[in-house]
C-alpha cells in the first residue's frame, strides 16, 4: 500500500509541475455591457527567443502546424455573452475555441472554431466558424509568457490582442 500511495503522490507532484510550466490564465472584459472571456494556458518562452514561430521551433512541431492552438494544454476557450463582429466575422453569442494560422509569419489569421472542450492538439478544420486577418506588430518589450488582452475602446468596440515573445497580433471586436 505504501508503494501505491508513494506513486500517487509522485504523479500528483509531477502533474502539478507540468501544469505550472504553462499556468492557466483568464482574460475577461465587459464591452457594451456584454462580457467576453478567454481561458487559456500561458506557456513561457524559456530561452527559445527567435525559435518559437518557425518550422524548427516548438510550435512548428505541432502536428496541426501551421495551425497553432494559441496557448498550451487544453484548447484556448472563447466565450461571448453577445453576438460579435470579430474582424468582419459574425460570431453568435456562445462558446468557441481559438486557434491561429501561422502559414505566413508576417500575417496571422485568427481561427474561431465551433468545437469546444477538446485538448489543444485536436483541431478540426470542418468545425471552423471562420478566419480573420490579424493586425501584426511588436510589443514594447519581449513577452515571456503568452498573454491575451481584451481592450475596451469605448461604446461597443474593443480589441483582442495576443502577445508572445516578440509578436503582437490583434483583431477588432464590435458588440452587436
Amino acid at each position: 500500500m505504501r508503494v501505491s500511495l508513494a506513486c500517487i503522490a509522485a504523479l500528483t507532484v509531477a502533474a502539478c509541475n507540468i501544469s505550472a510550466q504553462s499556468p492557466a490564465a483568464t482574460e475577461s472584459k465587459t464591452i457594451g455591457g456584454k462580457t467576453i472571456t478567454i481561458g487559456y494556458s500561458s506557456p513561457g518562452v524559456k530561452g527559445r527567443e527567435g525559435k518559437l514561430f518557425g518550422k524548427d521551433g516548438r510550435i512548428g512541431q505541432d502536428p496541426n502546424y501551421p495551425v497553432w492552438r494559441a496557448g498550451a494544454n487544453s484548447a484556448t476557450k472563447f466565450h461571448t455573452d453577445a453576438n460579435l463582429d470579430v474582424g468582419g466575422l459574425a460570431v453568435p453569442a456562445g462558446d468557441y475555441t481559438l486557434y491561429v494560422d501561422l502559414t505566413d509569419p508576417a500575417a496571422w489569421n485568427l481561427i474561431i472554431n465551433k468545437q469546444t472542450g477538446q485538448w489543444g492538439l485536436r483541431y478540426s478544420k470542418d468545425q471552423d466558424l471562420g478566419r480573420v486577418k490579424m493586425a501584426m506588430g511588436k510589443p514594447p518589450a519581449m513577452v515571456e509568457n503568452l498573454k491575451y488582452t481584451i481592450t475596451d475602446l469605448g461604446g461597443n468596440k474593443g480589441k483582442l490582442t495576443l502577445e508572445w515573445e516578440n509578436v503582437s497580433a490583434s483583431v477588432p471586436i464590435t458588440v452587436k
